[in-house]
């Protein structure tokens, strides 16, 4: 069967844009992409669109939108995807599949949030629409305190982690300097991600605010085809593997403390792609709390459970460790748009491996982890990317 490729990408920043919704956001990114590519528009044969929404915006039904930057565009399929925060990823596989089957030859993903025109409380009610509403739906601190009952749980199993969150937080937040496409350029430091102050104050205990995600409007797109079509291509990054795994909803159903979706996600990529985890020459992981990339570290197999705080305090994961983990700043300091973040993942992974990542580009980068998940742990998408050769 052949495999699908990534042959054309398009970022836009993240942050509190201008543009007044998706439709805007993704105008900024779908002809980008397309010419990126190197084809024309009447080429695409089929657009598959990430949003999450779930009340960011009144317009629900976004998969035609594309049509109104790319009017040659119309009559072909287009359809939406939805997983919570793997909402863009949802979107990559679609097209993957669709492609796997034959349906057509180029595929265009779009993923697009409008978050940052809610009041922020407002915001925190909307993503607990990514938890399990009857036993969740009323924790205080939104979708922030959901995680700060993991990272509590975690606490009080393998002790005080707080040193690691601060470290992760700062890793990503230097990281981000680097990233044009980044929210937050600024390098915060360890000592200001470790202390509780004024400007860093608990948002849902023990997670401060150096340890969540940004509110974020933004889009990403890429551009897809079979393997075949891929080979006339100017750049090329195949999926060596692509693996998604489901979960209970209810956090009361799982053991907190520990992403088994997510590790039997990475057990099966790296099954299917024939490779070790030290086979990867970076990773980019949903990091939406600091406590999910700790989490993260031990899923992937870098640490035992209740170990992954070795990763981070030791350097592993830097951008000159072994392993390196959110180059790109992370959904911690790039920020986190919900229908945009997988697709964003996917693109900034493709610029690495083909050495388009600027100021962000690693001096080994052949092979990639991508793991992007919906809701705390319930969605979990992990790809392997490699160049095509």
């Amino acid at each position: 069967m052949s495999e699908a490729c990534i042959v054309g990408w398009a970022h836009s920043p993240f942050g509190k844009l201008e543009d007044p919704d998706v439709e805007s956001l993704m105008g900024r990114v779908t002809g980008a992409a397309i010419e990126d590519a190197g084809i024309e528009t009447r080429d695409i044969d089929g657009v598959f669109v990430g949003v999450f929404n779930a009340g960011f915006s009144k317009q629900d039904f976004p998969s035609s939108l594309v049509f109104q930057d790319l009017p040659e565009l119309r009559f072909k399929p287009a359809t939406r995807y939805e997983n919570a925060c793997a909402t863009g990823s949802a979107a990559v596989y679609g097209a993957r599949d669709w492609l796997a089957a034959g349906r057509g030859r180029f595929a265009l993903v779009v993923g697009a949030e409008k978050m940052t025109a809610k009041p922020t409380a407002e915001v925190g009610d909307i993503l607990l629409n990514a938890s399990y509403r009857r036993e969740e739906g009323d924790i205080a601190g939104g979708f922030a305190g959901v995680f700060g009952r993991i990272a509590e749980s975690y606490f009080q199993r393998f002790g005080d982690q707080s040193d690691a969150l601060a470290a992760i937080a700062a890793k990503n937040h230097r990281n981000g300097v680097d990233n044009p496409y980044a929210q937050m350029r600024k390098d915060l430091g360890f000592d200001f991600c470790r202390t509780l102050s004024d400007k860093n104050p608990y948002v849902a205990a023990p997670l401060k605010r150096t340890d969540c995600s940004l509110v974020s409007d933004g889009a990403a797109a890429l551009v897809m085809c079979d393997e075949e079509t891929a080979r006339a291509m100017g750049k090329v990054v195949k999926f060596r593997a692509a693996v998604q795994v489901n979960d209970f909803l209810p956090l009361s159903r799982r053991d907190p403390t520990r992403f088994e979706g997510a590790a039997r996600a990475w057990n099966q990529a790296l099954s299917e792609a024939e490779m070790r985890l030290q086979d990867l020459s970076f990773v980019e992981v949903h990091d939406c709390f600091t406590i999910a990339e700790l989490l993260a570290y031990e899923a992937m197999g870098l640490a035992p459970a209740g170990q992954g705080s070795r990763a981070i305090m030791e350097g592993w994961t830097a951008k000159s460790g072994f392993l390196p983990v959110n180059r790109s700043g992370g959904l911690k300091a790039k920020g986190h748009p919900i229908g945009a973040t997988g697709v964003s993942m996917h693109a900034i992974a493709a610029m690495q491996l083909t050495g388009q990542a600027g100021d962000m580009q690693l001096p080994r980068a052949d092979r990639a982890g991508v793991f992007n998940m919906g809701g705390a742990a319930v969605a979990n998408y992990v790809s392997i990317l490699e160049p095509l050769t």
